[in-house]
């Protein structure tokens, strides 16, 4: 990325900062008790948070509060597809075992903060490359690189490398559409990349994009599920949304009566 793309992409970190304190505490407890995490118990304060998810995860979840915070008076259904996403994540990293299935959660809630940073901080740009999409009938993904030379996965990445995020965490940011790109965290990049496929597939929000991308062959052999495990893990995912659906909402209702 280019030093002009850097230095636009960095007012997004200095907005999130300037958040006050109490605003994060209350996104992020809120996002802690959503049912993409699924804990039995709620939990009230944030250093149980950070007992019970580590500091990493709290770390992610504070910027992702921090960034709904910006952009939720512009575009609630990415934020209902980045929490779709993160409950397919759970729900998928916990059947395949993955130590850690909140960091995969997380990867998936954030999986899109570049679509975000190109929203807000490239808004013409933005628009051009949502005509060019419709009109050439491609993915956002294509057309961001027709217009930007980059995509959202690559400035996420970089937003996420500022950030001082794990590796866990910034590859399946940046391969989220490409996993057989990562080094190290292969089968993370390949959660997020079968979580977005399917979440988009079910019609859960969405992500900019009227396409349904396509499944990585060397993805789906990765992740090892045989086609008997997608009912089971469907019936587990459409109960969560559910939940997380109903969280949504609630988000919704409360801009509407701030308005």
């Amino acid at each position: 990325m280019d030093e002009q793309k850097r230095a636009q992409f960095k007012k997004v970190l200095r907005e999130i900062k300037n958040l006050p304190d109490h605003i994060l505490a209350s996104k992020l407890l809120k996002l802690v008790n959503s049912a993409f995490y699924g804990f039995p118990q709620r939990i009230s304060s944030l250093n149980s948070a950070i007992i019970l998810l580590g500091f990493n995860v709290i770390k992610s979840l504070i910027i992702s509060a921090s960034i709904f915070e910006v952009m939720e008076s512009q575009d609630v259904e990415l934020w209902e597809h980045s929490l779709g996403c993160a409950v397919v994540c759970n729900v998928l990293a916990r059947h395949l075992g993955v130590k850690d299935p909140e960091e995969i959660s997380t990867a998936g809630l954030i999986h899109d903060i570049g679509k975000v940073a190109i929203k807000m901080e490239l808004p013409k740009e933005y628009e051009m490359i949502t005509e060019l999409s419709l009109e050439k009938k491609i993915s956002r993904l294509e057309a961001e690189r027709e217009v930007l030379g980059l995509d959202h996965a690559e400035v996420g990445s970089w937003l996420a490398k500022s950030w001082n995020l794990p590796n866990k965490l910034v590859e399946p940011i940046a391969c989220h559409h490409d996993p057989h790109l990562a080094k190290a965290e292969q089968q993370a990049s390949a959660i997020v990349h079968f979580a977005n496929i399917m979440i988009r597939g079910l019609g859960y929000g969405h992500a900019g994009d009227i396409w349904v991308p396509p499944l990585n062959n060397k993805a789906w052999k990765l992740l090892g599920l045989a086609p008997a495990d997608i009912d089971p893990l469907l019936r587990e995912i459409e109960e969560k949304l559910w939940d997380v659906k109903g969280f949504s909402l609630d988000i919704q209702t409360g801009q509407e009566g701030a308005a």
